[in-house]
C-alpha cells in the first residue's frame, strides 16, 4: 500500500492550478464552492480531508458512496476524478472522468486550494476564477419578482395553462411547454407567490418556479370558462 501511495502521489505532483482552474468549469456545472449551497451536486466548500457522503442537508447520494469508508485527499479524488464509475459502482455521479494524468493533476492542484474552508473566497482571490464560476449554476434569487413573474392565478384548461401575473397580463402555455419546478431553499420564491420565468428560444415556453410541492396542487385550478 505504501509503494502504491507513493506512486500516485509521483504522478499527481507538481499539478498546476491555474491550469486546473480551467479544467474546474466542468465541475461547477453541477457543484459550488460556496458553502450550504447544493446543486445537482453537493457543495464542494470544506470537502478537502471530509468523508464521502457526508455533506450536509444532500439527500441525493448513491447508496454505493455512503457505504463507503474513505476521506477526500490527493490520492482518492485521482482515482474517483479517473473514473467515478469504477472507483465506486453504483454511484450516481454521471461524469466519464478524466483520462489525462497530468489534467487531473492539474484539477487536484486547483481542489486542494478550492476545498478547505473559506476555498470560494482564495480562489476568487487569487483570479483563479470568477466569482461567478465559484457559486456555479445557484439559481437566482426570486423573493422579489418584476411584476411580469409574479404569479397571482393559474388555471389549467383542456392542454393549456393560462398563468396570470401581478401585471395583469395572462399568458398562454402549451401545457408541455411549462415546466412546474419547486426551490424550496432561501432564495426561492415567497410561500404562495410562485414566479415565472423565461425558458428557450422562441418565448413559447417559461418555467414556473414554486415555494414548495404541495403548492402545484393547491394553487393551480382546473376550469374552463364558458366560451
Amino acid at each position: 500500500m505504501i509503494f502504491v501511495s507513493a506512486a500516485l502521489n509521483a504522478a499527481h505532483a507538481g499539478g498546476d492550478p491555474r491550469r486546473g482552474a480551467k479544467i474546474y468549469g466542468a465541475c461547477a456545472v453541477c457543484h459550488s464552492l460556496e458553502p450550504n449551497m447544493n446543486l445537482t451536486g453537493p457543495s464542494l466548500a470544506g470537502l478537502w480531508g471530509k468523508k464521502a457522503a457526508s455533506v450536509p442537508d444532500f439527500p441525493r447520494y448513491s447508496s454505493a458512496l455512503k457505504a463507503k469508508d474513505f476521506v477526500w485527499d490527493e490520492n482518492t479524488l485521482y482515482a474517483w476524478l479517473a473514473d467515478p464509475s469504477a472507483f465506486v459502482r453504483g454511484t450516481y455521479m454521471t461524469f466519464r472522468g478524466i483520462r489525462d494524468d497530468k489534467a487531473r493533476g492539474d484539477l487536484i492542484a486547483f481542489l486542494k486550494i478550492a476545498l478547505v474552508p473559506d476555498g470560494a473566497k482564495t480562489v476568487v482571490a487569487q483570479g483563479l476564477v470568477p466569482a461567478e464560476e465559484a457559486r456555479g449554476q445557484a439559481p437566482e434569487p426570486l423573493k422579489i419578482a418584476a411584476p411580469d413573474e409574479r404569479v397571482t392565478a393559474i388555471r389549467h384548461c383542456k392542454n393549456t395553462f393560462f398563468v396570470t401575473t401581478a401585471d395583469g397580463k395572462e399568458r398562454p402555455f402549451w401545457e408541455m411547454n411549462l415546466r412546474l419546478k419547486v426551490d424550496s431553499s432561501a432564495t426561492g420564491p415567497l410561500g404562495g407567490k410562485p414566479v415565472l420565468l423565461p425558458a428557450g428560444m422562441q418565448g413559447d415556453r417559461a418555467s414556473l418556479v414554486f415555494s414548495t410541492a404541495a403548492e402545484i396542487g393547491n394553487l393551480i385550478k382546473q376550469t374552463c370558462p364558458e366560451q
